[in-house]
C-alpha cells in the first residue's frame, strides 16, 4: 500500500562496472617543444575556488561560483523553455508552492519536499540565466525560510520535528540546503553559514537511529556533500564527526545494495565513495564502483544512460521497455556530475553526457510545459492508463502532465537537470587552471593561473550535434586547460592558432601562456557504431557521439486534459514501429537544416537511414504496451525498408533497443495476451506466463497476478493464444502470502473454453487442486480452442492469485 507521508497524502511505493580512472597527459606548448606528458588534473589543495581542507582527502576539480558560466546554443534555449514552462511557472499551478500556506516560510503550515525539490532547481535556473522574475522569487523563499530558523537550529514545518517515529524527518531539508548553497555562491548572503551550522549542529545531537529512518535513510550522501561544503568554509571538525555519524547510522551502501528505489539508488550509490574523501579507506571508493556496475548489469542493459526502476527495480523487469523516473534522471545526472569532481574518472562525465541528451530531453514535452514519470527506452504509446505487468504503480505514468499530485515528486524536482548541468560544463583545477569537463556552447569566467587574473573562454560548438568545438581565450595568463576526450572519442585531433599539437590520455592539457584571441580546436570525431545488449536478447542500439538513435516514429498529439495553457497530452503511434535492424546494415548520415529545438523530431539537425524489417509478431500487448523483446537475432522475412532515425532526446515516441533481424533468424512468437476480470495496479497482467518458476506460492522476487483487493467473489483470467490448438491439460502455481498478507489459494476452480460465443466448462477433469508451493496440475478430455480461462472462487474474506498459468 501506499507510504503516507508526513503530511498523510497518498506517496509512490516505498520498498525497501568498472569505470576507468582518468589518464591525462599534457599537450605541447608551442613554447616549450620538449615539455613531457604529465598526469593530471591533479588532486591537490590549491585553486582559487575553496580547496578541501584537510583531513579531506585532495580532489581534482572545484565547481564553479553560479553566474561565471553563461550557457549559449541549445542549451540557452532549453533553460528558456524551461522558464517559461513548468519548473519556472509552477508556483502558479501546485499547491504545494503557495508561499503564503507553505510550512517551510510559517512553520505552523504543513510541506515535505516538494518546495525544496522545486526551489533547488528554480533558484539555480535564475543564477545560470539571470532571469530577473526567477531571481526575485528566489529571494523572497530565501528569506523567507531563513527567518524560521529556531534556537535550537531546526527550521521549517514544526510537525516534521516528530514525524518519524517521534523523530525530525530530516530528508526533506536536503535538498533545501544545496539550495541555501547555491544562494549563498550567487548572492553572498552571510547569514547562509550560521544558519546551516546551527541546522547541522541540531542534526549532530540526534541518537544513531534518526539516522536510518525513512526516505533520508538512504540519502544521507546529499547532507554529507553540504556538511563537507561547510567544513571547507569554516573549518569546524565536529562537522567531520558528524558525517561520521551520518554515514555510520544510515543505510548500508559499503556492504551491498540496501534498497533497490530508483531515487535511492541514483543518490545514494555515491555515499561510500563521498565518505572514502573523509575515511580514507579504498573499500569506500570501491563500493560505489561496485554499486554501480551492479545496479548497471541487472537493470541497466538498455541505452539512455539509465536503468529499469519504475519505482523500485525489480527482478524480472529489466526490458527495455522499463522505464527510469524523471527524479532517477536528474538525481544520477547530479551523481555523476559530484563523483567527477571528487575522482577526475571522465567515465562519470561520459555518463552523465549519455542521461542528459537522451533520457532528459525525452521526458517532457517539446515545450517543458508537462512531464511524464517515467521515460523508457522503447516506448510506442503515452497515454493515461495504468500498466499491469509493465510498471509498479498503480498511477499512470507516461501521459505528458503537469502532474501537482499524480506525479508529484518528479514535476517539482526535474528543473535542476539542465541548471546543474550548465554549472558543470566548466571546473576549476586545484592547479589554477580550468577544464572543459562537458561540452555545450558557453562563456567562462574565472581566476586562473598563480596570481589569480581573470579571464574568459567562449566555448563555441553545436556539440553533440557536431564533433568540432572551439575555444577562444578572451584575456592574458599562464594557465593548463584541459579538454575532456569522451570515452567514446578516438583519433582526437587538437590545434592551437591553427597549429596541431599531440595529445592522449583522457584529459588533453595545454598548458601555456594565453593570449587574449587564442583560439583552440577540438575535434572529436563521431562515427555511426552499435552496441549488442546481451542480457536483453542480444537487441541492438545504435551510437553517433554521444547521442544514442531511436526509429522515427510519427507521433500523433492528444490533448486529454489540463488547460490551453497546461495542456495535459497523450501520444500515439501514426507510424509502424515493430522494426528489426538488418544485421550488417550500413547507417548513413542525414543532415538537416536544424529547427529552432534540436531536441524535437522537427528540429533534428543530424539523422540516419537504415535498413531494416518489421517484426509482425512484435505486438503491443492488451494495455498498449510495446511488447517484450524475444530471443534474437529474429527471423524475419517481410521486406527490407529504410527506416530513419533520430536521437532519442527528440523521439517521445521511439523503438531504441532493436531486435537484429535475419532470415536465418529465431522465428519470434505471437504472445498470449490476457485479460481478468480485475488485476491490482501493482500487479501484472502477464506475470502467469512470464515463464518465472515460482520458489514458493509466496515468492515475492518474482512478478504475480492477483484479484486484490476483491474477497470472496468469483473472478477469472482468460488467455487469447492467437490461435486455435489442442488443449487438455492446465498447471496452476497458486499465490499464496499466509503470514504477511491477505491473499490464500482458492476456495475452488474451473477451466473453461470459448466455444464460438459460449464460454463452456472442460469435461471429465482431474480434480482441481489448491495446493501451495507446487504446481497443480489438472488434465481433462481435449478442446480445440484459442480462448481459454480460469475461473476462481475465492475463500470467504480472501483474494487469491497466480504465479504461473500453463495451458497445454
Amino acid at each position: 500500500m501506499p507510504e503516507p507521508t508526513p503530511e498523510g497524502m497518498p506517496r509512490r511505493d516505498f520498498l525497501g562496472v568498472s569505470l576507468a580512472a582518468a589518464a591525462v597527459v599534457t599537450a605541447l606548448d608551442p613554447g616549450h617543444a620538449d615539455a613531457a606528458p604529465s598526469s593530471g588534473p591533479p588532486a591537490g589543495r590549491g585553486g582559487h575556488y575553496v580547496p578541501q581542507r584537510a583531513p579531506l582527502r585532495p580532489v581534482p576539480f572545484q565547481k564553479l561560483p553560479p553566474g561565471a558560466i553563461e550557457p549559449r546554443g541549445w542549451l540557452a534555449q532549453q533553460l528558456e523553455l524551461q522558464i517559461d514552462g513548468l519548473c519556472g511557472r509552477y508556483d502558479e499551478i501546485s499547491d504545494f508552492l503557495v508561499y503564503e500556506t507553505n510550512g517551510w516560510v510559517d512553520p505552523a503550515q504543513g510541506a515535505w519536499e516538494e518546495l525544496p525539490y522545486w526551489l533547488r532547481g528554480f533558484g539555480d535556473l535564475g543564477y545560470v540565466t539571470g532571469n530577473t522574475g526567477v531571481l526575485t522569487r528566489t529571494q523572497r523563499w530565501m528569506e523567507g525560510i531563513l527567518g524560521t530558523q529556531a534556537a535550537d537550529g531546526w527550521f521549517g514545518p514544526e510537525r516534521l520535528r516528530t514525524s518519524l517515529e517521534s523523530g525530525p524527518d530530516f530528508w526533506p531539508g536536503m535538498p533545501l540546503l544545496a539550495a541555501f548553497r547555491s544562494w549563498y555562491e550567487y548572492s553572498g548572503d552571510e547569514r547562509v553559514i550560521p544558519f546551516m551550522s546551527k541546522y547541522l549542529g541540531f542534526q549532530n545531537t540526534q541518537p544513531p537511529e534518526v539516522f536510518n529512518r525513512s526516505w533520508g535513510a538512504f540519502r544521507w550522501g546529499d547532507n554529507i556533500d553540504s556538511a563537507y561544503w561547510l567544513y571547507n568554509r569554516t573549518g569546524d571538525e565536529w562537522l567531520l564527526d558528524l558525517v561520521t555519524k551520518m554515514h555510520s547510522g544510515s543505510a548500508d551502501y559499503v556492504n551491498g545494495i540496501p534498497t533497490w528505489h530508483n531515487v535511492n539508488l541514483a543518490q545514494g550509490f555515491r555515499e561510500p565513495l563521498q565518505y572514502w574523501l573523509l575515511s580514507g579507506d579504498e573499500k569506500h571508493r570501491a563500493a560505489t564502483y561496485r554499486n554501480y556496475a551492479t545496479v548497471m548489469g541487472l537493470y541497466g542493459q538498455f541505452p539512455g544512460g539509465g536503468f529499469a526502476g519504475d519505482e523500485n527495480s525489480r527482478p524480472g523487469f529489466g526490458d527495455p521497455r522499463q522505464g527510469f523516473e524523471t527524479c532517477g534522471i536528474v538525481e544520477l545526472m547530479h551523481s555523476c556530475e559530484l563523483l567527477t569532481r571528487f575522482t577526475g574518472d571522465r567515465a562519470w562525465t561520459d555518463r552523465c553526457e549519455e542521461l542528459a541528451f537522451n533520457s532528459l530531453p525525452a521526458s517532457y514535452d517539446p515545450q517543458q510545459q508537462v512531464m511524464h514519470y517515467i521515460t523508457c527506452a522503447n516506448s510506442v504509446q503515452l497515454d493515461d492508463q495504468p500498466k499491469h505487468g509493465q510498471f509498479q504503480n498503480p498511477f499512470p505514468m507516461q501521459a505528458y502532465k503537469y502532474g501537482v499530485h499524480q506525479y508529484r515528486c518528479c514535476p517539482h524536482n526535474y528543473g535542476m537537470g539542465w541548471p546543474y548541468y550548465a554549472q558543470e560544463l566548466w571546473l576549476a583545477t586545484t592547479d589554477n587552471g580550468l577544464a572543459a569537463s562537458m561540452y555545450a556552447a558557453s562563456k567562462v569566467t574565472a581566476r586562473v593561473g598563480a596570481a589569480g587574473e581573470t579571464v574568459s573562454i567562449v566555448q563555441d560548438t553545436e556539440y553533440p550535434f557536431s564533433d568540432h568545438i572551439s575555444f577562444t581565450v578572451q584575456g592574458a595568463a599562464r594557465f593548463p586547460l584541459y579538454l575532456r576526450r569522451p570515452g567514446w572519442a578516438h583519433d582526437v585531433s587538437v590545434k592551437v592558432n591553427g597549429q596541431p599539437v599531440h595529445v592522449s590520455g583522457d584529459w588533453l592539457k595545454l598548458d601555456r601562456t594565453w593570449r587574449s584571441g587564442d583560439r583552440v580546436e577540438l575535434v572529436l570525431p563521431m562515427r555511426t557504431s552499435t552496441r549488442v545488449w546481451d542480457d536483453n536478447q542480444r537487441s541492438v542500439s545504435v551510437d553517433r557521439g554521444p547521442l544514442t538513435y531511436s526509429l522515427q516514429i510519427d507521433e500523433r498529439y492528444e490533448r486529454i486534459g489540463g488547460t490551453d495553457e497546461w495542456p495535459e497530452l497523450s501520444v500515439y503511434p501514426e507510424s509502424p514501429w515493430n522494426y528489426g535492424l538488418v544485421a550488417g546494415a550500413r547507417f548513413d548520415v542525414v543532415r538537416r537544416d536544424a529547427g529552432a529545438n534540436p531536441f524535437t523530431t522537427e528540429g533534428v539537425p543530424v539523422a540516419l537511414t537504415t535498413q531494416a524489417r518489421r517484426l509482425p509478431q512484435w505486438e503491443t500487448d492488451t494495455e498498449d504496451v510495446v511488447g517484450l523483446l524475444q530471443p534474437g537475432p529474429a527471423r524475419s522475412d517481410e521486406p527490407v525498408k529504410t527506416v530513419t532515425l533520430i536521437p532519442m532526446g527528440a523521439a517521445r515516441l521511439r523503438v531504441t533497443s532493436f531486435p537484429q533481424v535475419s532470415p536465418r533468424g529465431k522465428e519470434w512468437s505471437y504472445r498470449t495476451r490476457i485479460t481478468a476480470s480485475h488485476v491490482n495496479d501493482g500487479d501484472s497482467l502477464e506475470a502467469p506466463d512470464s515463464g518465472r518458476v515460482p520458489e514458493s506460492s509466496a515468492d515475492t522476487s518474482i512478478p504475480r497476478f492477483t484479484w486484490w483487493d476483491r474477497r470472496g467473489t468469483t473472478e477469472w483470467i482468460s488467455y487469447d493464444l492467437r490461435s486455435p490448438r489442442e488443449l487438455s491439460e492446465v498447471s496452476a502455481y497458486w499465490y499464496d502470502d499466509t503470514g504477511s498478507g491477505q491473499c490464500r489459494v482458492p476456495q475452488s476452480w474451473r477451466v473453461q473454453w470459448l466455444d464460438g460465443d459460449t464460454w463452456r466448462a472442460v469435461d471429465n477433469t482431474t480434480p482441481y487442486d489448491v495446493a501451495v508451493d507446487r504446481l497443480n496440475t489438472t488434465t481433462f478430455t481435449p478442446v480445440h480452442a484459442q480462448y481459454v480461462r480460469l475461473e476462481a472462487v475465492l475463500r470467504p474474506t480472501y483474494s487469491g492469485g497466480l504465479l504461473q498459468l500453463l495451458f497445454a
